[in-house]
């Protein structure tokens, strides 16, 4: 499913350094270390009229990530927050809101991949714009399995949340030619480990599971889930899953924030059996939703 442009987002303002931008002025340096060699960190948050979903998760998230990357220059909770509201006030945006944030390394003093060259501190991206939930739940969305594995922590460490996506890119492309909405990518081991974008779950009996985050992002929204079932005495287990355990289950469905819980109808041209697992799904996700407001933050 492709994202259509929304002519209301023709003159958002965008948050870039220190100050607001109009779109068609938001630039960073091509010395900047995202166009260098995707050296950045980076966050989507969803806005609802209750607040921001997970808020202080996803700065946690950012600032870690940056953290494990040796950033050198990382701004504090209030700096970002206030970025963020600033973008939010100039935009009028309240809810219905994809905000997609991004730290970079920063400006080079001359090419190269040595961070020894940024010496001019971070840059903060803050990219709000009108947009609606990217998956449509009720038709749900169809999949192939990729051959182009999620990297593990040999590699490189999937709770980095980096800005580095050529090999969820290139299994976005497979999906695509294919004629799909999403493509599984499996770990090392050939264990199903996330789709592209979002993490994976499925129902099975009347338990949910989910890969072990060893080789896919450990998302905010997969935890979210797992604690949502959890409040329900729904039994929830990490395992590692092969295809077969979501070729054979009673249901699949991608957590994350911008889709929130969508089924999956297909995978590798199997569809998916529903009928044992829908209800299951769809208590969850009343559970889910009624959740969310107290997971949310006003700025």
């Amino acid at each position: 499913m492709l994202q259509e442009y929304n002519p209301a987002n023709a003159a958002i303002q965008v948050f870039v350094k220190d100050r607001l931008w109009n779109r068609a002025e938001a630039k960073v340096s091509v010395f900047d270390s995202v166009v260098q060699g995707g050296d950045a960190v980076w966050e989507g948050l969803r806005v609802y009229p209750e607040g921001l979903l997970h808020l202080k998760a996803h700065l946690n998230r950012l600032v870690n990530s940056a953290k494990a990357l040796h950033f050198s220059h990382i701004p504090d909770f209030e700096f970002i927050k206030n970025a963020i509201s600033e973008t939010l006030l100039a935009n009028s945006m309240k809810r219905d809101a994809h905000i997609r944030l991004t730290l970079t390394r920063g400006e080079k003093v001359t090419s190269g991949m040595d961070p020894r060259l940024n010496q001019m501190g971070s840059c903060l991206i803050v990219l709000a714009e009108h947009k609606k939930l990217v998956y449509d739940r009720e038709k749900g969305i169809t999949a192939i399995c990729s051959n182009q594995r999620r990297n593990g922590p040999a590699y490189l460490d999937s709770k980095i949340h980096h800005s580095n996506l050529l090999n969820n890119i290139l299994a976005k492309i497979q999906a695509n030619v294919a004629g799909v909405d999403a493509a599984v990518m499996l770990d090392e081991r050939g264990f199903v480990s996330e789709l592209n974008d979002t993490n994976l779950f499925l129902i099975k009996e009347g338990v949910l599971y989910t890969p072990f985050a060893t080789a896919c992002l450990p998302g905010i929204s997969r935890k979210m889930t797992m604690e949502v079932a959890e409040s329900m005495n729904v039994k929830c287990v990490e395992a590692d899953l092969s295809l077969f355990d979501f070729y054979t289950s009673d249901f699949v469905f991608a957590s994350g924030t911008m889709g929130e819980l969508t089924p999956l109808t297909e995978i590798d041209g199997r569809k998916i059996e529903r009928e044992k697992g829908e209800a299951l799904f769809n208590a969850v996700l009343n559970e889910y939703h009624k959740t969310i407001p107290s997971y949310c933050e006003k700025l």
